[in-house]
């Protein structure tokens, strides 16, 4: 699976018509110390549709190869689009069964159900289906020697569950930087060989006007559907 498709596929999994797999799954407890963890979960909580800005980062070894940027829209249970706009014009889409990566330049569109995927450890999963940090991470905590992007922020740890059993011991640990009003300010997602995806989210809006036809992807004549893997994130092709 590539590597930002990996990220996005679990939504689906836990909206109402996904099967994720089953496990007992404790409750991570939500001390003082992170309740901002437990304040963002409540803002966004209440939120049917979302709506962002977002800048999506990719470095290697430390070094920043790629920059994306575009609109993010957010549907509940488990819908969301993905608008690219700079510097290549894409379409990720989650519709609630299929997932769809359109490349307009290519006249080509690449699906696959989203069920077939079992990878449910997504950071962004409570954005589309209310799920708590606590299903996500098994353990969660202030990440004190990580710099916010922004002063007044702060910035806290989570490491993914079940990735330290399929990883021979090395789990996955995924970075969430909160504003003082709660609001998700960016998530940093380290990958294998020395690459980082980030995610910058701003000008957020809650429960906006969102027209159902727009989590639904109509393909323009001459596009070629392709079943199958989709291809890799924009920012990794090369």
């Amino acid at each position: 699976m590539r590597r930002l498709v990996a990220i996005f596929l679990m939504v689906f999994t836990f909206s109402a018509g996904g099967r994720a797999r089953t496990h007992s799954l404790p409750t991570v407890s939500m001390s003082s110390s992170t309740g901002a963890l437990s304040a963002l979960e409540a803002r966004y909580g209440k939120a049917a549709t979302l709506q962002a800005t977002f800048l999506e980062r990719y470095s290697e070894n430390g070094k920043q190869v790629r920059v994306e940027a575009g609109k993010a829209y957010f549907l509940r249970p488990g819908k969301m689009r993905w608008e690219y706009e700079k510097p290549e014009r894409n379409l990720f889409l989650v519709d609630g069964k299929y997932v769809w990566f359109y490349a307009p330049d290519d006249h080509t569109a690449t699906r696959m159900l989203a069920k077939k995927s079992e990878d449910w450890r997504t950071p962004i999963a409570f954005l589309t289906t209310g799920m708590k940090l606590g299903r996500i991470c098994s353990e969660v905590g202030p990440a004190q020697e990580a710099k916010p992007a922004k002063a007044g922020n702060e910035v806290y740890r989570c490491v993914l569950r079940g990735t330290e059993e399929e990883k021979g011991g090395a789990a996955q640990k995924v970075l969430f930087e909160i504003t003082p009003q709660n609001e998700l300010a960016r998530i940093v997602i380290p990958q294998e060989a020395g690459m980082q995806i980030e995610f910058e989210f701003k000008d957020w809006e809650w429960n906006p006007v969102l027209a159902k036809t727009l989590f639904q992807f109509e393909p323009p004549p001459g596009t070629v559907i392709v079943n199958g893997l989709l291809p890799e994130a924009p920012g990794m092709r090369q």
